[in-house]
């Protein structure tokens, strides 16, 4: 079976329009980090063993400067004792990341900064949350991958959902 001439160029187009696209990161920081040892603070009896709970939030906004967008992933971690229920920790993490980004369709930049950004940036979020669970007196925490694809998807439905209960004919994404 051979390739036609249309499948061949529109895959070549797509292909060089892949090749467009030029994404750096200018800076990665922490915006705000809080982690709070309750273990420490309140002392809990028997047996400590940890049930962790992970809250991934994103948020993406254009800055200033023409082509240049901020990124943050925030994490909310919970541990808690599974016998009693007495939380252990509380690690709140805002982590951001400043890009540039050129060639990326309009309609695909949300996406983009919402999905290949934090993928950026998360082994960094890793290391971090690693570090600060075991410098604060327990076994480091390695938080397993981050899909940020199934992420965007659910949010995506979840607004779908929202409009269709509030009305709206539309759905729309921000």
């Amino acid at each position: 079976m051979s390739d036609t001439p249309e499948a061949t160029n529109s895959a070549a187009d797509a292909a060089a329009a892949q090749a467009k696209i030029k994404s750096s990161v200018l800076a990665q920081y922490i915006r705000d980090m809080s982690f709070e040892n309750i273990l420490a603070q309140k002392g809990v009896t028997g047996d400590a063993t940890p049930e962790i709970k992970v809250q991934v939030n994103l948020d993406a906004r254009k800055r200033k400067t023409e082509g240049q967008y901020e990124v943050i992933t925030k994490l909310n971690i919970t541990s808690n004792a599974k016998d009693g229920g007495d939380p252990l920790f509380v690690l709140e993490l805002d982590y951001a990341g400043i890009f540039s980004i050129e060639g990326v369709p309009e309609d695909q930049m949300h996406p983009y900064l919402l999905i290949e950004c934090p993928r950026i940036t998360f082994p960094f979020v890793r290391r971090i949350v690693s570090d600060v669970t075991r410098d604060g007196g327990f076994p480091p925490l390695n938080l397993e991958t981050i899909d940020f694809l199934a992420l965007y998807r659910a949010e995506l439905a979840r607004r779908v959902e929202a409009q269709k209960a509030s009305g709206e004919t539309e759905p729309t994404v921000n």
